[in-house]
């Protein structure tokens, strides 16, 4: 059985795609452990308590400096013993403490076709507005592994999503959650709990 942790900032449908994919059996051999937000209004936070999940705010607000939620936080998530660390749209620096503790079991979903729009700056609305300033007619979502880079860890599955030309940020933020992001990511811990994921010279593989 594989014990995920996930991490998430605000609304939480990647959560919901996580825990739908876990119930309706998508996701095999897998149980959702908790769920950590830094945002204590975060209604991520509600849908783990409708689901019956243990869920916590930790926010780097409500300590005295950043290494001492550093050390709250990797505290935490060690409690829950997690195979898996799923960051689902998580707005927190994860400390290279905790990638350090958790090499290759903490993956991101991100809303671009990496290398494209990546990158410090890169999140939420402010990816698919520089998606749309840049003209381009495809883009997509990212699984990745997360190293101590920003967006620079091995990738572990990509889909594309084609940008219609009366696309705003908002239009095509929501198509790419629901044609890649709500997908890529139940299959990515499926894939992981099934053993068929390994990273090789710096490349996820999968078998």
């Amino acid at each position: 059985m594989l014990n995920i942790l996930v991490c998430v900032s605000g609304g939480g449908t990647n959560l919901q795609a996580v825990i739908d994919a876990v119930k309706d059996g998508r996701i095999r051999n897998t149980r959702i452990a908790g769920v950590i937000s830094n945002n204590r209004s975060a209604y991520a936070l509600k849908r783990a308590e409708e689901n019956g999940i243990d869920a916590v705010c930790l926010s780097p607000k409500e300590f005295s400096d950043r290494e001492a939620f550093n050390r709250a936080f990797l505290e935490k998530v060690n409690e829950y013993a997690p195979d898996l660390i799923v960051l689902a749209g998580f707005l927190v620096n994860i400390p290279p403490e905790m990638i350090r503790a958790y090499p290759n079991r903490i993956i991101n979903i991100h809303p671009s076709l990496i290398p494209s729009f990546c990158g410090t700056g890169y999140y939420g609305l402010k990816v698919h507005e520089a998606a749309l300033a840049r003209g381009v007619k495809v883009t997509g979502a990212t699984v990745h592994f997360v190293d101590e880079g920003t967006d620079t860890g091995p990738i572990l599955l990509q889909k594309s999503v084609d940008v219609q030309p009366d696309d705003t940020p908002k239009s095509l933020q929501q198509r790419v959650m629901e044609e890649a992001e709500w997908i890529l990511l139940p299959k990515a811990i499926d894939l992981i709990a099934a053993g068929r994921v390994e990273v090789v010279d710096g490349k996820a593989v999968i078998r």
